[in-house]
């Protein structure tokens, strides 16, 4: 039968926050949330870590999951994450998957439940899934770019729109991409035609900084 995997990867290497996926956050490693979630989550039948470091090589195997090694020529800065993802199929013979699922371990507040529900959708909507939060802030409409010194709204239509009169927008929060054998052939995560499957701000919490492993330190002692 046809296999869905989750597949975190994980370079050792980071400029915004060094190490992060191998740092202690609520006395586990950044990286061991997003395996906990994908072996919590009855949909994924195997749990891969492709990495290039031994270290969170080590840590990937002590919470349950698969590990593949990353070359470093698909392990730098500007390598795309595809070339990981194909590399950690091959490694691992398998050629047809009924789905991959993409868990970015810097989105550790995703759960087993958000992936079954994201599977689930998947496979009833038989096209890509992408997880999103809604932009609350954020919002186009308020946002321009700068041409020859004059502000160009992104959104000229909506540009003089009260907040609450804007229609929603959300952006993808990197926790869940879900992409089946025909996306893997052609090399594709985002794709033109994804589902979204919508979470919730508190949990999409993405980590780029060390504010962020703080934010996120203080919502895990806020659930102790």
């Amino acid at each position: 039968m046809p296999e869905r995997v989750a597949i975190i990867p994980a370079r050792g290497g980071s400029k915004g926050v060094p190490g992060k996926n191998k740092r202690m956050v609520g006395g586990r490693p950044l990286i061991a949330y997003s395996i906990a979630a994908a072996r919590q989550a009855a949909s994924i039948d195997r749990v891969v870590v492709t990495t290039d470091d031994p270290e969170i090589a080590r840590i990937a195997g002590i919470e349950g999951a698969e590990v593949v090694e990353r070359p470093a020529a698909i392990a730098g800065d500007e390598s795309p994450v595809i070339d990981a993802v194909v590399h950690a199929l091959d490694s691992l013979a398998i050629h047809d998957p009924a789905a991959v699922v993409l868990l970015q371990p810097t989105s550790p507040m995703r759960s087993g439940a958000d992936i079954d529900t994201a599977v689930a959708l998947f496979e009833g909507e038989g096209r890509p899934v992408c997880s999103v939060c809604r932009a609350e802030d954020a919002h186009p409409a308020r946002m321009y770019r700068i041409e020859d010194g004059r502000l160009v709204s992104l959104m000229p239509e909506l540009a003089a729109q009260r907040r609450q009169d804007l229609p929603p927008v959300y952006h993808r929060n990197g926790a869940i991409y879900i992409v089946g054998p025909e996306q893997i052939a052609r090399r594709e995560i985002i794709t033109r035609d994804m589902a979204p499957y919508e979470m919730p701000g508190e949990s999409s919490v993405n980590i780029d900084t060390e504010l962020d492993l703080l934010l996120f330190e203080a919502v895990l002692a806020g659930r102790a």
